[in-house]
Order: C-alpha cells, then sequence, then structure tokens
C-alpha cells in the first residue's frame, strides 16, 4: 500500500506492507486525513517520531472480528489507544494512560496510508448527511470541545482566543456557543474575517486591547504565545494551553505565582460532542479548507500546508 512515511525525512512508500488488526483492533481504508500543525511539528522534530503519519482522518472499516457491526461503515476515531487496565484509565482518564500509543504520533503507525488500524472501540460512525470533507475535522473539533470539558466558562466572562489558526478558528467557533464576550486575536485578516462573519469580535496583533480577560486559550502555535497571554489574563485568570512546540519555551513562573494564574493544558476531547455540532451545522469548517491533495501529492501538500496564511491542507486517498 502507499504511505506517508516520517524518519528523519519525509516520503512516501508505494510497497507498505498493509498493516494486519490485532485482536480488538480494526482495519480502516483511510478516505481523507487532514495534515494538523502537530504533524508539522513532528516534520521538524517533535517528540522524535518515526512511522506513517496522520491522526484527522474519515474512513471505512475493511474488518473488526471483535466488533463485525462496524464492517461497511463510515468512521472517525479518537487517537489513544489506551490499556483499560491501569489506574489512570480505570479512574476515568484514558488519554492519559502511561501505556498509551497514539495514531500517528506515539508508537503507532498514522492514517496517511491506504490502510490502518485502530483499537475498535476508539472508533465512532458518521452521519450519512456529513461529507467526508466536514467528518476528517472531528478530531481537531473534539480537541477544541475539551476546553469546556476542563474549564466553565460563564456567558459573563470575557474570553481571549489568542491565534487564529485552524485550532483557534474551531476554538473560537465552541466558545461562541457560550455566550461568553469573546475575542480572537491574529495575524491574518483573512483568517479572522471567518470568524467576523460569524459575529465574532477581532483584533490584529497590533492592534491595542484594553482590559484584562477572565481566561485565555493559547493556540497561536508559537512559543511567544505563552507570554502573550499571560499579559492579557487578569490576576487569578486562567490560561489554557492547546499549543505544541518543538524546542524549549521561557516561561515568566514568577507572574503566575503574583499573579496566581491557573494553567491548564488540554489535548483531546469529546468525539460525541464534536460530531454532533458538526451534524447540526453549529460550526462551519467549509471555510477552514484550502486545498486538497492525492497521497500521491503528500510532499507537496506538506509544503503546502506550512504555507503563510494557509489553513487545513487535505489528502485524499483516491
Amino acid at each position: 500500500m502507499r504511505a506517508l512515511w516520517f524518519d528523519g525525512r519525509l516520503q512516501l512508500q508505494t510497497d507498505t506492507p498493509p498493516p494486519e488488526p490485532p485482536p480488538g483492533e480494526a482495519l480502516i481504508r483511510t478516505q481523507l486525513a487532514g495534515i494538523c500543525n502537530t504533524d508539522v511539528e513532528i516534520v521538524r522534530g517533535y517528540k522524535g517520531f518515526s512511522g506513517i503519519l496522520g491522526h484527522e482522518f474519515v474512513g471505512f472499516v475493511e474488518r473488526a472480528d471483535s466488533a463485525p457491526e462496524l464492517v461497511g461503515r463510515r468512521v472517525v476515531g479518537e487517537i489513544n489507544a489506551y490499556c483499560g487496565e491501569c489506574a489512570t484509565c480505570r479512574r476515568g482518564q484514558p488519554t492519559q494512560c502511561p501505556s498509551r500509543t497514539t495514531l500517528g504520533m506515539n508508537r503507532r503507525h498514522g492514517a496517511m496510508a491506504d490502510y490502518f488500524t485502530l483499537p475498535a472501540k476508539l472508533l465512532y460512525s458518521v452521519a450519512d448527511s456529513l461529507p467526508d470533507e466536514w467528518a476528517v475535522f472531528v478530531e481537531p473539533l473534539a480537541a477544541a470541545c475539551q476546553i469546556l470539558e476542563q474549564v466553565t466558562i460563564k456567558p459573563t466572562d470575557r474570553v481571549v482566543v489568542l491565534g487564529d489558526g485552524k485550532l483557534g478558528l474551531l476554538v473560537a467557533q465552541v466558545l461562541q456557543l457560550t455566550g461568553c464576550q469573546l475575542l480572537v486575536i491574529g495575524k491574518h485578516p483573512g483568517k479572522l474575517d471567518i470568524l467576523r462573519r460569524r459575529g465574532i469580535a477581532t483584533r490584529l496583533v497590533a492592534e491595542p486591547v484594553t482590559g484584562y480577560a477572565d481566561v485565555v486559550v493559547e493556540v497561536t502555535g508559537s512559543a511567544a504565545g505563552f507570554a502573550a497571554a499571560c499579559q492579557l489574563l487578569r490576576p487569578r485568570g486562567m490560561l489554557v494551553l492547546k499549543s505544541t512546540f518543538h524546542g524549549d519555551v521561557q516561561l515568566d513562573l514568577s507572574r503566575l505565582v503574583v499573579d496566581e494564574i491557573t494553567v491548564v493544558g488540554s489535548r483531546c476531547g469529546p468525539f460525541p460532542a464534536a460530531l454532533r455540532l458538526l451534524e447540526q451545522r453549529l460550526v462551519d469548517v467549509e471555510p477552514l479548507i484550502h486545498a486538497t491533495y492525492s497521497l500521491a501529492d503528500g510532499l507537496a501538500a506538506f509544503e503546502r500546508a506550512v504555507e503563510p496564511g494557509v489553513l487545513k491542507v487535505l489528502l485524499s486517498m483516491a
């Protein structure tokens, strides 16, 4: 089969053996895969991953011995394959399982291939009304929804989203549903226009912002975003971190202590919530799609994905 490999350099392989699903896992034929900022960071050296990339996907189940009802279904799936037996899993935190593997990121080949495997318990059927181009956004949208699983945001709260990339635009749309006083700060007028058309207030980074926020969500993908986010927070405010970085980040820990800032790291989130938001068209992902490439043109797709101003680039297995 074809697969987009990274082992220090990105390459398309055309003779990779199809995977054999272990017990409890399903064999999935990929339809679409999305290039995420984390994929870009992996190619730059983040986490030292080697293997097939990709964790945002929609595909069809070809085989699932432990869940035959899934065969032929169009699915999306969670990315953390957990043991289900350790103390962390038993207390209801499977995405933090110490022995987990993570699709396309940690000891598990990803979805940028004709076929891949994933535990059947992690799969969710996709409604017929949801096109592939929308369904492929379920994983990052679930990550946006995770903020509301961790933090209570009231309609009276002032919330700032710092960053106008793919995840930042999804986070803003999810937080808008709370009725909070929302402001998104970014560098790209074209990206911010997507939110302005939905009635969300925006500012360019060079424009002044008055007052302080109760909650700041940092989604810049830049190491400088942490410091910028702290400047926007009121004392005893809450900082939610969604960015991952390759390399070290300098922190002003004294500022966190003196201002008694609460810092929340936020990763993967609830798939049922994300599917519901997409099915009800409460979140619009169509403007986020900038290009679709065939898997055969995967290298060119990654080059496009890192161009300034580009949002989501998709890979089609057709």
